[in-house]
């Protein structure tokens, strides 16, 4: 499958918001427990530091986002999520991703790349980032809720964009 990652653009937000929301309504990755609407994902997609999309041919794959961890002092630190249509997963469209995403950091600005929640059963998340260079920070113990109301293991990565 021949990939192309560009940022997306107002045509793509509703490709964005399906994959988004099949991660959301899937609750073993993403945090959030709402799915967004076409209006809300306008806005959300908008207030990224940079969004990008990943294409198959005119078909929208793929996607991340990409926003400071945090603010001021610690500015210099991004965070990304990073969703692949379910029908297509492990045809390495995710490491596509990954790998744009630290490309995008660097150009932004950004040190380094925090992953604060990482959860621990999402094991080809996991071995992709330790295969880019991720490390692991520790085990935050029960630090996800499931969709099914169960706790699960979070595990903190980063990774150095640029060193000193």
């Amino acid at each position: 499958m021949e990939l192309t990652i560009s940022e997306y653009t107002a045509e793509d937000i509703p490709a964005l918001c399906d994959i988004w929301n099949e991660v959301v309504k899937a609750g073993n990755a993403f945090p959030q427990m709402q799915p967004l609407t076409l209006e809300e994902g306008k806005d959300f997609f908008a207030s990224q530091t940079y969004c990008g999309a990943a294409r198959a041919g005119e078909r929208i794959v793929g996607m991340y986002i990409l926003h400071p961890n945090n603010v001021g002092r610690c500015g210099h630190i991004a965070n990304a999520s990073f969703a692949v249509d379910g029908s297509l997963r492990g045809m390495h469209i995710g490491e596509a991703l990954v790998r744009d995403c630290l490309e995008q950091a660097e150009r932004h600005g950004f040190r380094i790349m925090q992953f604060n929640a990482v959860v621990s059963g999402n094991t080809a998340a996991r071995k992709l980032y330790e295969k880019l260079g991720f490390v692991q920070l520790g085990v935050i113990k029960d630090g996800f809720m499931l969709a099914d109301g169960s706790y699960c293991d979070i595990i903190p990565y980063y990774y150095t964009i640029v060193n000193n």
